[in-house]
């Protein structure tokens, strides 16, 4: 049977460092809780020592969560030790985290301390933890670039001392997997108690190897991994939850391991995290990005659309999406595109598709996606004629910050000019109530948007118009280098295109 790998989450201590990730006390708890229902097997709440409001967070989420254990970190100093203890002594699974520096770099700058100093505090740290909980973690920070056989020393050093895990940091991601690997494989195998302690790893991502680190002490007998939900924390960040989970997960013919995760609460925990933090996640960071299982490419679409593992090695519904997207773009072939129109209802002739394609193409090339809303537009554009009822003769607004925003606007409706104005809320909303008047319809606006389709001061803006008159819905469109006038253009449209839809008395008097 696989071996399990205990995932120890670090979000609320080292992920929280992140400049700028701060959390409350309500925000970690709630964090943790959602951590709890990921399946999570230990929450390090955070450094009890380091402020109030740190002391009173670790103490409130190991009050909040039963199932995972709860950890607070620690230096090794007693009064550091002291505040953990009493932060997490309500935990239905305390866990003290103490570290002390062991890389040369780190006791000579900073520690200003010998070899033998730093592992009698080491012990006598350890040994002093276990009077308050019988589930103490020692972690000699530094550790990548520690000598490896002082490291092996303080290994079996403080499992002596009582040490149930023992976590080796890669602290700056100074390491590479091959040479991370052989670390761990030589305290695994050629310590005297490499076998009777959980190797952890603590690997940070300043090369980008952090994931790649941890597997690879895996591998080689680490059997619990540190990390944080979409990769956050200090500098570059650490290794990230999601993609070592779904790295075993998904590849069990060269990783034949398992963890507790539910895999399903991945992308709720990612976007939870993201909202409290205020961290954006990248668009294509792996597993939680939104465009981690979206394609645009015409090749790949159509790889898809025939069998899902051509191009995707994991489903969306594993860690909680419903479905992949197909990106509409310009690099989007003739099959997702037919394919899309199909799901909007429409099914066309080729002759037809060729002509909407070659549109969809013209517009790819001036948007980066096209929406639903696009193709109904282009396929209503190329294939149905629209009478245009109302043409717009003249547009005249005012507005300003001590000026009530008033519209006079002038349509051509055969060889008619008719003319009204209004006010409204601001300058767009005066220019359509205009509109409303001179048509005699009452038309809802549902949405609105402006993009520059150019570059430069004078670019022309394309507004874009979802209107609803009755039962029907129209999109309209309008361009031009005044985004007022692009605005009125397209509110003009969409009254041109509920008119032909509806065929009322309107369009025929």
């Amino acid at each position: 049977m696989s071996e399990r790998i205990i995932i120890f989450d670090t979000t609320l201590r080292d992920g929280e460092q992140s400049p700028g990730a701060s959390m409350d006390t309500a925000a970690k708890v709630e964090v943790a809780r959602q951590l709890e229902r990921l399946g999570v097997d230990v929450i390090e709440g955070g450094f009890p020592i380091s402020s109030p409001g740190d002391f009173e967070a670790v103490k409130a989420v190991a009050q909040a969560v039963t199932e995972p254990a709860v950890a607070g970190l620690a230096r090794c100093v007693k009064g550091d030790i002291d505040a953990a203890a009493k932060a997490v002594e309500k935990a239905k699974k305390p866990r003290i985290h103490v570290f002390l520096a062991t890389s040369k770099i780190h006791m000579k700058y900073k520690l200003k301390k010998a070899e033998e100093e730093i592992l009698r505090l080491a012990v006598e740290s350890v040994k002093y933890a276990r009077k308050f909980v019988d589930d103490v973690e020692f972690s000699p920070e530094d550790a990548s670039r520690t000598d490896l056989n002082f490291l092996a020393q303080v290994f079996d050093a403080v499992v002596d001392a009582g040490a149930m895990t023992v976590n080796i940091p890669d602290t700056v991601g100074y390491a590479i997997p091959e040479e991370f690997g052989r670390v761990i494989k030589h305290l695994y195998e050629n310590t005297r108690n490499g076998k009777n302690a959980v190797i952890s790893v603590h690997c940070h991502n300043d090369l980008g190897l952090a994931v790649a680190n941890s597997l690879t002490a895996v591998v080689n007998g680490a059997r619990q991994v540190e990390c944080t939900i979409n990769g956050i924390g200090e500098r570059a960040g650490n290794c990230s939850l999601e993609e070592v989970v779904m790295a075993i997960r998904t590849r069990k013919d060269v990783l034949d391991f398992q963890t507790r995760v539910n895999t399903r609460e991945i992308i709720k925990t990612s976007r939870l995290v993201s909202k409290l933090t205020g961290i954006i996640v990248q668009p294509n960071k792996a597993i939680v990005g939104h465009n981690a299982f979206a394609h645009e490419a015409g090749i790949h679409q159509d790889g898809i659309l025939k069998e899902r593992t051509t191009y995707e090695i994991m489903k969306p519904a594993d860690i909680g999406l419903t479905e992949s997207r197909l990106v509409l773009g310009k690099h989007s072939g003739r099959h997702a595109f037919n394919e899309r129109l199909k799901d909007l209802g429409y099914s066309l002739s080729a002759s037809d598709l060729d002509k909407a394609f070659a549109a969809f193409k013209a517009l790819a090339d001036k948007k980066k996606e096209i929406y639903d809303e696009d193709l109904q537009a282009i396929v209503e554009e190329q294939l149905v004629t629209i009478p245009p009822t109302y043409q717009l003769d003249y547009v005249h607004i005012s507005s300003g910050t001590s000026t009530i925003p008033t519209a006079t606007v002038r349509l051509k409706k055969d060889k008619n000019i008719l003319q009204d104005a209004s006010c409204g809320d601001g300058p767009v909303d005066a220019a359509y109530k205009t509109i409303d008047r001179i048509t005699k319809m009452k038309c809802r606006l549902l949405n609105y948007s402006l993009q520059a389709v150019t570059s430069g001061k004078d670019a022309m803006g394309e507004v874009v118009v979802r209107v609803r008159h009755g039962k029907n819905e129209v999109t309209g469109r309008g361009a031009s280098t005044d985004i007022l006038e692009a605005s009125t253009k397209a509110y003009v449209n969409a009254v041109n295109r509920l008119l032909f839809l509806k065929g009322s008395s309107t369009a025929k008097s």
